[in-house]
């Protein structure tokens, strides 16, 4: 039935099917439901978040039916917009080694030219590639979406947190970067880019603020959420294991590194019904169990198969597969964590927490809201969670900068 919605005309009468039913019953139908504090998901919540929680799991369900509805640009091509300032980063295929580039050949992965978006505090305006002021830092942003959705580009929801840390955040950080990286997708579809795709395009914009705007990787703060914190993990950990490389000089890690919501643990589902992703389902909005999400992590493993998310630490840096070998955080960057408690992640978060905490020390800071939902930092309605956050980001920032 899937298949035949995502046809036109068909599409667009289920749709408009959808967009009735849901104004006119399933919303008056949620705000009954919602009106008793113990029916909600959180008894705290208000009406609102209940709502917008309801809607965001129900708008997924008709994008697995139907497919997207909504424009998202890709790496492709650079989208055009009011205020968009973007450029197109260089491939770096000289700067892929060790196991990243055998993975690379895996999968039949090549290093391609990519878009990238500035994004700029409010009432600032830089000009594109400008260098530098003095004392200045720059947001290097990976944006989430589950390695399959989601955009680098300003005008989607994800650059609410480069937005919010430079609203919040002192003169010393007026600009973000943020890089459209390849999402990976079914077998079936060429090219599918899976794993270590998005990792080359981040290893890409992060050599272009080095080399072509000439920021110093100490006033550089790689920020990810999601998968993109995944990606952000990813990037480190390949920077400070190459340095020293004997063929080519690999550019040095950043000053600091902010994971929002850290999708850390890609392996199968747990086997312990205690775990987070089972009670907190009702509390968030993404799901990381079912066979879609096997399908999505199997596109994104490739031809590595499904045991890379469980064998290989750039991928699942928190899993505790007995096939995962010894993962080390040392020589990573000062680091803030955030989570939430409502969040079907958070288990894996606690236990990334735990393995930076013992190779970083007080180097690691981190903040978990106890009803705050999965990248919670994107919803400018997720309110006092979300401010309280960006708040405490920027103290950081300013304390270690």
């Amino acid at each position: 039935m899937s298949s035949v919605l995502r046809s036109q005309p068909f599409k667009g009468l289920y749709l408009i099917y959808e967009g009735l039913t849901t104004a006119f019953l399933r919303f008056p139908l949620w705000i009954l439901l919602a009106l008793p504090a113990g029916s909600r998901p959180r008894p705290s919540w208000s009406i609102k978040r209940v709502l917008l929680l309801w809607w965001l799991k129900h708008r997924g369900a008709i994008a697995k039916r139907a497919g997207r509805w909504w424009n998202q640009p890709d790496y492709l091509a650079i989208e055009q917009g009011s205020k968009v300032k973007a450029v197109w980063i260089p491939a770096v295929p000289h700067l892929i080694v060790g196991e990243v580039k055998q993975w690379a050949g895996s999968n039949n992965v090549e290093a391609v030219q990519i878009p990238g978006y500035w994004i700029e505090k409010e009432g600032v305006d830089v000009p594109i590639n400008a260098r530098p002021q003095a004392g200045e830092k720059v947001i290097y942003a990976l944006h989430g979406g589950g390695y399959v959705a989601q955009s680098a580009h300003p005008d989607d929801p994800t650059s609410n947190i480069s937005r919010g840390i430079l609203k919040h955040a002192g003169l010393f950080l007026v600009r973000a970067f943020q890089v459209e990286y390849r999402n990976s997708k079914p077998a079936n579809q060429t090219p599918s880019n899976p794993f270590p795709a998005a990792l080359l395009d981040a290893i890409a914009g992060y050599n272009y603020l080095i080399q072509e705007v000439g920021f110093a990787p100490e006033d550089i703060i790689v920020e990810g959420d999601s998968a993109g914190a995944n990606l952000a993990l990813a990037l480190v950990r390949y920077l400070v294991e190459n340095q020293g490389h004997t063929d080519i000089t690999i550019p040095p890690p950043p000053s600091a590194l902010i994971l929002n919501s850290p999708w850390v643990d890609l392996g199968p589902d747990p086997t312990e019904s205690s775990s987070s992703v089972y009670t907190n389902k009702a509390s968030d909005f993404v799901s990381v169990t079912g066979p879609g999400y096997v399908a999505q992590t199997g596109n994104f493993f490739g031809n590595l198969g499904h045991s890379a998310g469980y064998t290989i630490r750039y991928i699942s840096p928190a899993s505790q597969s007995p096939s995962m070998g010894p993962i080390s955080f040392k020589g990573f960057p000062s680091t803030f964590i955030s989570g939430g408690g409502a969040e079907v992640l958070r288990d894996q978060i606690r236990v990334l927490r735990d393995r930076m905490e013992a190779d970083l020390g007080s180097k690691l800071k981190y903040i978990e809201f106890p009803d705050a939902w999965h990248d919670f930092l994107v919803f400018p309605q997720v309110e006092p969670e979300r401010s309280e956050a960006l708040h405490l980001i920027a103290d950081w920032l300013q304390s270690g900068l």
